[in-house]
């Protein structure tokens, strides 16, 4: 009987450390050149507002774009699908696209889905999101895009695929668009997700 309990003392002991190692990883400061840095929320396609550091944890393709746009952005989004169909079936799945709006006032949740039901995007993967009007800029200057608005509703703006690794650290950034993509950016995300 002692030997029993001495030997549930020490799983105990033992469950305890692993769940206290896995939450000590998950509460781990951010790195000083993370773009997590900036407290940000954001409303998702499906309406779902959360702070952008939830996506901590796994690498995460990230671009900025509006869903009223033309011309660069759906070059933008063939851009992260083609990447997308360079990698395994596994490495899909450890990696996120997310997509921030340049135009919070007209992306509304009903924008957003609408062009994931267009494209035909993946939600297990892709996230289109708007940030509050007042943090564009800022989200836009952690991420490297430079943007303006033109008079017409429109935006002039940097169109750049941005890899993140998982504590959110630019490891790399494609300006090249559409549906063949960047050779030397593909295999930046294939090493950041592993074989």
């Amino acid at each position: 009987m002692k030997r029993l309990f001495a030997l549930l003392a020490s799983m105990t002991v033992a469950l305890a450390l692993a769940g206290g190692n896995a939450s000590a990883a998950q509460t781990a400061p951010l790195p000083r050149d993370s773009v997590y840095q900036l407290p940000l929320r954001l409303t998702d396609q499906a309406g779902r507002s959360a702070d952008w550091r939830t996506r901590r944890g796994k690498p995460q393709l990230v671009s900025m774009f509006y869903t009223s746009c033309h011309y660069i952005c759906p070059l933008i989004v063939d851009s992260g699908k083609a990447v997308e169909k360079s990698l395994t079936p596994a490495q899909q799945q450890r990696l996120g696209i997310l997509l921030v709006s340049l135009d919070p006032a007209r992306d509304t949740p009903a924008a957003l889905q609408s062009i994931v039901d267009k494209r035909r995007l993946d939600t297990a993967r892709w996230t289109l999101a708007s940030p509050p009007l007042g943090e564009v800029r800022a989200v836009a200057g952690v991420l490297g895009i430079r943007y303006r608005p033109l008079a017409d509703g429109e935006f002039n703006h940097t169109s750049a695929l941005v890899l993140l690794d998982a504590d959110g650290r630019i490891l790399a950034r494609s300006e090249q668009v559409g549906s063949r993509p960047d050779p030397e950016f593909v295999a930046a995300v294939r090493r950041a997700l592993g074989p």
